[in-house]
């Protein structure tokens, strides 16, 4: 008999229980989630704190005789601070709710579940229980779309409660990848689960690492099977006709020509009236543009994030922050072919022992274990190390001078209770997000950046002067020491404008193409704007950071462009607010994003630009790209390493309606 079937058979859970979990990321207990059971009615406490940040959410489910929630509040903080007062209620064949994207309501006559904007992960266990009732495990879901659970391998699972079996399900219709969770038996919740992170019943935490590796692993299988359906290995020349190339040394187009590709590299860039040869494969441009492929220098990688940057035409990503297991395994499936993805420069990231640590890579409690962790990264062949928050800044310059020594690059946030001017004093090459270069020049010394802070002090901002002899000394230190800064400003733009009920600008030339719970996760504000003016000097900190950007550009300040938003969409954001904002044009960007950024990360003999005898790194836009950036949202054709991939095939495997048309593709003769 199966487990759904079982289920549905089953009498109603019991009237009072209480279940415990765990949060841990990187390895360390980050926070808990209590769900209390009393009858038809159960409330949880959810709270996370990793990195000094996290929501805090409390939720009370009320369930109908049909097992489906009759009411649903959920209120609290969202990971930046912003207030969460969301609900729903099912009145007869009615279904009323409220979340940041406003009042929404539907019939509720056919089986339908309410998806929640702002919950806890015990709303898997709350989708669960409905679908596993339901025929196929599929179920129209509120306010749209469609929930449906996929069945996996079951597995024994060993802690204080005794051995158990658990079965692994995947959830998808929310988001562009699906969640997984594991049931027990009785199917209730046991862990909600993913290669980064994990929340597991109290008692089980053993498992924690085991668990992790599993999520990758089952992961990867989906990135395998999608690899094999959308990467295209022609095994024959491919010609690319009727195309302009953006030539980043010019900054200009090129005249019509053909470009042809063998194997992983680009064989010749030939005139457009150049005859084939016989067995090419031939492409139609389509009088469009050639790209380079581009750089985004800030990303913490994921296997979506991952094939999606690719998709966007970015061909390398700097990872600058990660599990270093975690990284070393997706890189290698990448660069086999296993998985698609872009090439990866990885940054060491090295952390502070604290209360507010982040717990990616190493996190070190002496000078010395700081030191050991630098030469841990430059034995395995790391670009750079990234300093971050809790690192005590006297131990920099010994880190600084232990990585110049082993020819790596030192970028990072400023530590707490330092400045900027101490960190480009201490060795810095390169300066990470431009909130922290800025704020030594708002903030005292004793107050603390290792927390939400660090954010919400940007208030102080629109006060300042940039004619101030203390702004201007630090600009002149970055000038006067060639450093060079990754601002992140769409991070900071969403951060600071973004309002509940809001597209935000960065968004509007994709949001309506996502799957319905990533829409309504953009129309969500980040922060706590409810106090009188607090909206207008968030917007005027805005202007100041892009002010300060400016600054920066015009003084000769190598920016390179980084998202910390997983970059794919964002990128292409981050790139158009130098266009949008005066700072930098077009053809000023498109070359930062490709030669520029190879030539300041050493790779420019290779990639960069589309030339022969270069990698095969470029993708294809119907429009021009140096009239406005705007035109590298609609990709037909992305090509890394000679493997061709067209984001109208890949879009639908994350529910994401396609920008352009794939272009026609002719293969030879037989």
């Amino acid at each position: 008999m199966s487990l759904a079937l079982i289920l549905a058979l089953a009498p109603a859970p019991a009237v009072a229980e209480t279940a415990r979990f765990t949060a841990i990321f990187g390895g360390k207990n980050v926070g808990h989630l209590v769900a209390d059971t009393q009858g038809d009615k159960t409330t949880i406490d959810f709270d996370i704190k990793n990195n000094g940040r996290g929501p805090t959410i409390a939720e009370t489910i009320t369930t109908g005789p049909d097992a489906l929630p009759s009411a649903w509040t959920v209120t609290g903080t969202t990971t930046f601070g912003s207030k969460v007062a969301e609900s729903y209620v099912r009145r007869g064949k009615r279904a009323e709710w409220i979340d940041s994207t406003g009042k929404g309501s539907a019939a509720a006559g056919a089986p339908a579940i309410y998806v929640t904007q702002s919950g806890s992960p015990w709303s898997d266990q709350v989708y669960a229980t409905a679908l596993l009732k339901q025929p196929g495990m599929t179920m129209r879901a509120l306010p749209g779309g469609t929930l449906r659970l996929e069945k996996g391998e079951t597995l024994s699972v060993d802690g204080k409660g005794g051995p158990i079996q658990v079965t692994r399900y995947d959830l998808t219709g929310i988001d562009t990848t699906p969640e997984t969770m594991l049931l027990d038996a009785q199917g209730r919740l046991f862990a909600s689960v993913s290669a980064e992170s994990i929340v597991v019943r109290e008692g089980y935490e053993g498992e924690e690492v085991r668990l992790r590796k599993l999520a990758a692993d089952w992961s990867t299988q989906r990135f395998v099977e999608i690899q094999k359906q959308v990467a295209h290995k022609y095994g024959a020349p491919v010609r690319i006709r009727n195309v302009r190339v953006f030539d980043p040394v010019t900054g200009k187009l090129t005249d019509p020509v053909s470009v042809l590709v063998s194997g992983k590299a680009i064989a010749a860039v030939e005139t457009a009236d150049s005859p084939a040869t016989p067995g090419e494969v031939t492409i139609d441009g389509g009088g469009g543009t050639l790209v380079p492929g581009m750089y985004e220098m800030h990303g913490h990688l994921g296997q979506e994030d991952a094939l999606l940057n690719l998709v966007a035409g970015i061909t390398t990503v700097r990872d600058m922050g990660n599990d270093n297991a975690v990284l070393a395994r997706m890189i290698d499936r990448v660069d086999s072919g296993e998985i698609g993805g872009p090439h990866v420069i990885r940054s060491g990231f090295i952390e502070g022992k604290s209360p507010f640590s982040a717990n990616n890579g190493i996190v070190v409690d002496s000078q010395q274990a700081a030191i050991d962790a630098v030469r841990w990264y430059g034995a395995r062949d790391f670009a750079q190390i990234k300093i971050y928050n809790s690192m005590n800044p006297a131990w920099v310059p010994a880190m600084v001078k232990e990585a110049h020594a082993l020819g790596m690059r030192v970028a990072g946030h400023v530590p707490a209770f330092a400045t900027a001017d101490q960190m480009i004093g201490a060795g810095y090459d390169e300066m990470t997000h431009i909130n922290q270069f800025v704020l030594g020049w708002v903030i005292g010394p004793q107050e603390d950046t290792r927390t939400l802070f660090r954010l919400t002090a940007l208030k102080r901002l629109p006060a300042l002067s940039l004619d101030d002899a203390k702004v201007q000394h630090t600009i002149g230190l970055m000038v006067d020491g060639h450093k060079a800064i990754d601002p992140t400003l769409g991070i900071h733009e969403n951060l600071l404008l973004n309002r509940d009920g809001k597209i935000p600008p960065g968004a509007v030339d994709y949001a309506a193409h996502l799957p319905v719970g990533a829409r309504r996760d953009l129309m969500k504000g980040w922060i706590d704007v409810s106090a009188p003016g607090d909206a207008a000097l968030y917007e005027g900190a805005w202007d100041k950071l892009l002010a300060v950007t400016k600054q920066l550009h015009d003084r000769g300040v190598f920016i390179v462009f980084g998202t910390d938003t997983g970059g794919s969409f964002t990128f292409h954001r981050e790139m158009e607010l130098y266009q949008e904002k005066g700072i930098m044009t077009p053809s000023e960007i498109l070359t930062r994003a490709t030669l520029d950024s190879a030539r300041y990360t050493g790779q420019d003999q290779l990639m960069g630009s589309i030339a022969k005898g270069k990698l095969a790194d470029f993708f294809l836009v119907p429009g021009d790209p140096t009239r406005t950036i705007k035109a590298i949202k609609t990709i037909a054709m992305v090509v890394k390493d000679g493997t061709f991939y067209y984001p109208s095939e890949v879009y639908p495997k994350f529910g994401i309606e396609p920008f352009a048309a794939a272009p026609k593709v002719t293969l030879p003769a037989r």
